[in-house]
């Protein structure tokens, strides 16, 4: 992949970190930057399989920033003003969760040695929290089995990827809406996928099986007419009909990545159908017929209405984007 699939995230970029918002191309400064963005940043990058001087310079930016977001403790910060300064306390939410994430894919795919071992400390360090929340358990899951891959006998991990199970819930026993919470949310596929990272690292068949079962009944939901049709920003619930709007990049690349997983424990042409709607979705394959991405500054849009694209180019949208398009270009030519 080349450099050019990250130029507006290098245009969003200083040596602190990543802007999180763009009005169209430009950076909204005065929003300053989110742990929540950074984390997105450093898990793309280790994802290239051979990154440019460029995109090193930014993964070191991302994972400083990242373990300076991070308390003694082990929680994280996550709004931090365009000078540098933190703006809130250390919590167990997302931002805590998608650090874990970054930290364990830094871990185990970083393209220098001391980026791993540094990912890997901050890691230990995060991992004796907790959250209540689902969806930080979940990203913090993905992180753990991470490590596991290169660490098997990893305490920490385990014990994490087994909270994030009894944390994240079964499946309803409700075929029509199997999902554990009364209404999806966002990032939804991520869910599913903990389960299945979960269950597979630690060799708990049932869990496995429910996750699979929530991935194919959400991808089954967010089809309509052979394209992706995911849940809009406010969420849905079992009354909610399609399509909904605004509709996000973040849930198309979560998507994707839960497919990615499935086929690693099932090899099923469903997994890679969902990959290659996520693909389409940005392409124009969705349900206003226009693409999702710019073609001049390299950047995503940041939301699907239902006359067309919100053309503002932040570092979430562009960021989901990016990450859709290694997973299809690395993963559904193996996987047909």
């Amino acid at each position: 992949m080349s450099t050019y699939l990250f130029a507006h995230v290098l245009h969003l970029s200083t040596a602190i970190g990543t802007y999180e918002h763009a009005d169209h191309t430009t950076p909204r400064i005065a929003h300053g930057y989110c742990t929540d963005d950074v984390a997105r940043v450093l898990i793309a990058m280790v994802r290239e399989p051979n990154p440019s001087p460029a995109l090193r310079d930014l993964g070191r930016t991302a994972l400083r920033f990242l373990t300076d977001a991070q308390s003694v403790v082990g929680r994280s910060r996550n709004r931090r003003s365009a000078s540098g300064r933190w703006e809130d306390r250390p919590g167990v939410e997302d931002c805590w969760g998608r650090s874990l994430w970054a930290f364990g894919a830094a871990a185990r795919v970083a393209p220098d040695e001391w980026m791993r071992q540094r990912a890997l400390a901050a890691f230990d360090t995060g991992a004796e929290q907790r959250s209540p929340w689902p969806h930080a358990m979940a990203f913090a899951a993905l992180g753990a089995a991470d490590v596991l891959a290169i660490r098997p006998s990893d305490l920490r991990a385990r014990a994490l990827l087994e909270d994030a199970v009894d944390v994240i819930g079964a499946p309803r026993d409700d075929a029509a809406w199997p999902w554990p919470t009364a209404r999806l949310a966002y990032a939804n596929a991520a869910i599913a996928e903990a389960l299945i990272a979960a269950g597979d690292a630690l060799g708990r068949d049932e869990v496995t099986r429910g996750g699979l079962q929530l991935l194919g009944w959400l991808l089954d939901r967010e089809t309509s007419d052979g394209h992706l049709s995911p849940t809009p920003v406010g969420g849905a619930g079992p009354e909610d009909i399609g399509p909904g709007f605004d509709q996000q990049p973040i849930e198309v690349a979560a998507m994707a990545d839960a497919c990615v997983r499935a086929l690693t424990v099932q090899p099923d042409p469903r997994w890679s159908m969902g990959i290659a709607m996520a693909v389409a979705w940005f392409a124009g394959d969705n349900d206003a017929g226009v693409s999702m991405c710019d073609p001049v500054s390299g950047g995503g849009y940041d939301g699907l209405t239902a006359i067309g694209a919100n053309r503002n180019e932040g570092a979430e949208s562009t960021l989901a984007m990016i990450s859709t398009l290694q997973l299809g270009a690395r993963l559904v030519p193996v996987a047909q």
